[in-house]
């Protein structure tokens, strides 16, 4: 069986529940260490989904007067992972015999991507100065790429995520048009907060009981900006961008609000191998 939803309440538990069971689709509840989860047979992945979707999307919490959250997708640790991958590039490149020379043929050179080289707004995410900038965004990571995941799913949330990172690196790069050079996972990191805060945004927005609440979350994605963001050697405009960007994605996936399965997270997390291992190859053959 796979996992549907994880670490719901049991009042949250027992509404899929019901709405699963309405649906005729058979489905298993199990207790874990934070809470629920909903398993379903492969086969019915797709289907649970789109009834549960359903129904909170007509029956929202401010309407019905319950006060139920609506569930989360299954994630893993997908940020985990992607914080791991950081280290070994870090741990790859540090092997060359110019490190120098790396950042220089793959990092986010604003006049190099605004000549076409755009390989490189996906290639400087992967490149760290030292192992204090490489933990920071590593714990970035972690947390806030774990998060978009636990939202959009381990395939989709990665994906989003990268094209925050690359969006905001590129946008970053016609902004500038100058000799700037900048290199690091942050962008993405911040397109990651900049992903939670529209999409909580634009939740609390069509929510009667929340709409008064709805720019907080906007301001806490500011506010972060401000404290991790911001400081010597820190390329600010880069991480703004990023962060504007991860919001116009975050308030889309909330409007669009797909189902997407297993087989729909497995290739959003190919596209996203696709993108790394291109940009890397497209870097390569030019240099």
């Amino acid at each position: 069986m796979l996992e549907l939803y994880e670490n719901m309440s049991s009042d949250a538990a027992d509404l899929c529940g019901l709405i699963l069971k309405a649906s005729g689709i058979p489905f298993r509840v199990k207790k874990t260490g934070r809470g629920w989860g909903i398993w379903v047979e492969p086969r019915d992945y797709l289907r649970a989904r789109h009834a549960v979707e359903q129904y909170f999307r007509e029956n929202r919490p401010a309407d019905s007067g319950t006060d139920i959250p609506e569930p989360e997708q299954a994630h893993g640790y997908a940020g985990v992972w992607a914080a791991a991958f950081l280290a070994v590039c870090y741990g790859l490149v540090a092997q060359t015999a110019s490190v120098q020379s790396v950042w220089e043929d793959f990092g986010a050179a604003a006049w190099r991507i605004v000549d076409g080289e755009l390989y490189r707004t996906v290639t400087a995410l992967m490149l760290h100065a030292d192992t204090v900038h490489l933990l920071g965004n590593m714990a970035g990571m972690a947390i806030f790429a774990t998060a978009v995941c636990h939202v959009a799913g381990w395939g989709t949330g990665m994906l989003m995520v990268l094209f925050a990172g690359s969006a905001g690196n590129l946008v970053n790069a016609f902004v500038r048009q100058s000799g700037h050079l900048s290199i690091g996972a942050s962008t993405a990191v911040f397109g990651a907060i900049g992903i939670l805060s529209g999409y909580q945004f634009f939740r609390k927005r069509h929510s009667a009981r929340q709409k008064a609440a709805a720019w907080l979350p906007l301001g806490c994605g500011l506010a972060l900006l401000g404290f991790l963001g911001s400081g010597a050697h820190v390329d600010l405009t880069a991480h703004l961008f990023g962060f504007l960007v991860g919001i116009f994605v975050g308030i889309g996936y909330a409007m669009a609000r797909k189902v997407i399965g297993p087989p729909g997270q497995w290739l959003c997390l190919g596209v996203v191998a696709a993108a790394l291992a291109g940009s890397w190859a497209a870097g390569m053959w030019i240099h």
